[in-house]
């Protein structure tokens, strides 16, 4: 690409071969999902957050492989959030435009319509 560049009266032509001085790969390919331990409830594993975080248990983080099970299986929820299909607040959780109240609901149970589609994905970690 050739460039004019007019400054005090005078004109510069130079030839552009390429106008990046040089390429950064962002670090998210590598590291899509932050993941921070925390210590959790009771029977609580993991988390994934509305905003593209996930928490784990501060209790398994020693055990690798129980570790990538788990946020192997939060982040379909990630992704079901960002997709539009999962939704919740403190109240109710919402799939695909129906309304789960929590208080009527074992969360993260395996036959809630949300967990089916992450247990069908990803390892069962029931059995941790």
């Amino acid at each position: 690409m050739v460039v004019n560049k007019e400054k005090n009266g005078l004109t510069i032509r130079f030839l552009i071969k390429n106008n990046m001085a040089f390429k950064m790969n962002p670090p998210f390919s590598l590291f899509p999902t932050p993941v921070y331990e925390r210590d959790l409830p009771e029977g609580v594993l993991g988390k994934g957050n509305k905003n593209g975080t996930i928490l784990i248990s501060e209790d398994i983080v020693d055990d690798k492989e129980q570790t990538k099970s788990i946020i192997d299986h939060e982040e379909i929820h990630i992704d079901q959030i960002k997709r539009g299909d999962l939704d919740y607040d403190d109240k109710n959780v919402y799939w695909k435009g129906k309304t789960y109240p929590r208080s009527k609901m074992k969360e993260g149970s395996p036959n809630l319509p949300w967990e089916k589609e992450a247990y069908s994905k990803t390892d069962n970690y029931n059995k941790y």
